[in-house]
């Protein structure tokens, strides 16, 4: 049996000798694509201009109070870079990050292991906050508000309550739904901010950066040309940018031009609307089926074979944005605008008149 080990040592340590290029560094990298291109500082990150400046004036004071930052709440649709911004406050800080989801923190010990293993200053980052349990919920209050965790020990009636001190640290939830929050959590966060879709001109240049960093040769009409299609999201326009140069070096020659991303695209099924199979089915059901709406958003989820969370968390922000959708409280209806970008004749002005 160790000869047949050895040899296969033999043979894998010949395979490392054939092929020297491939490096730990570059296959973590492939890995977390995310990572790799998150920006670190303010100076990099691209977007968000009224929220960074803000944030900078709340971190130059303090750090001249020496101390650490309220605590902030990031919220809106998924993609624009909550997370990212956590990474920049603690590398502009100088402090550590410990990274969390609400999902992952289901047991009270969860949440108190992770605050016991907090230093003085660190910052706690906590996605999707909303979807905390009650438990965790009580527990972050104390600890949010006087840095404090209060235990109990003991059985029945040789219970006992203690009070264990933490280290000043700063938390920063990120959350969809806002609406979600309880209002107790919500009101004990000193800094509440909304992240806001970013244009095209914002989109391309996040492109141009993302495209050095994976050593792509994009040119300013091709970044803008898929800046067009990523539906106001940094990471739809990542995402897309590794597509479009796949396609760029199968079938020309590895430069993304406007021409090359554009076709590239169509072959996606990504409209210059940033609308792909899936919203653009949404749109046409509610249409072809409904006429024009109001219709309920579990009808729509069963007719298209769609999640009903999928259709409020991931289509549903962007068609609203772009006033394509709207929600009424009979149900969600199309606009105008949708028949026209869909290339369907609209209804008569007595239908319209009765359905809008």
């Amino acid at each position: 049996m160790s000869i047949i080990s050895d040899d296969n040592d033999f043979q894998e340590q010949s395979l490392q000798k054939k092929n020297p290029v491939v490096k730990a560094e570059v296959i973590e990298c492939d890995k977390s694509f995310e990572n790799c291109i998150r920006p670190k500082t303010f100076d990099s990150y691209i977007g968000q201009s009224a929220l960074k400046d803000t944030l900078k004036i709340t971190i130059e004071a303090a750090r001249r109070r020496e101390k650490p930052l309220d605590h902030l709440l990031f919220y809106g649709p998924p993609g624009l870079g909550k997370t990212t911004l956590a990474g920049v406050i603690a590398e502009e800080m100088g402090v550590d990050i410990k990274i969390t989801s609400a999902p992952a923190l289901e047991r009270p010990r969860d949440i108190i292991g992770i605050l016991m293993s907090l230093e003085g200053g660190e910052i706690l980052f906590i996605d999707e906050i909303h979807r905390l349990n009650k438990v965790a919920e009580e527990i972050l209050y104390p600890a949010m508000e006087d840095f404090y965790l209060d235990m109990t020990t003991g059985k029945s009636q040789t219970v006992k309550t203690l009070r264990v001190p933490l280290p000043k640290f700063t938390l920063i939830g990120a959350t969809t739904k806002a609406g979600e929050l309880s209002g107790p959590l919500r009101d004990r966060f000193g800094i509440i901010h909304r992240l806001e879709f970013y244009t095209d001109e914002e989109l391309a240049k996040v492109i141009k950066r993302t495209a050095g960093i994976l050593d792509i040769e994009i040119d300013e009409k091709g970044a803008l040309a898929i800046a067009r299609r990523s539906r106001g999201t940094p990471r739809i326009a990542n995402r897309l940018v590794k597509r479009v140069s796949d396609y760029a070096i199968v079938k020309h020659d590895g430069k993304i031009t406007e021409d090359v991303a554009n076709k590239s695209l169509d072959i996606l099924k990504i409209d210059e609307f940033g609308l792909d199979t899936t919203d653009r089915s949404l749109l046409r059901l509610i249409i072809e089926k409904y006429d024009g709406g109001p219709v309920g958003i579990e009808t729509i989820a069963a007719a298209i074979g769609e999640d009903v969370r999928t259709i409020e968390d991931v289509c549903e922000p962007f068609l609203l944005q772009a006033g394509l959708l709207q929600r009424t409280p009979r149900g969600r209806k199309v606009s105008p605008a949708t028949y026209r970008h869909l290339g369907i004749e609209s209804k008569s002005p007595t239908s319209q008149q009765r359905l809008f």
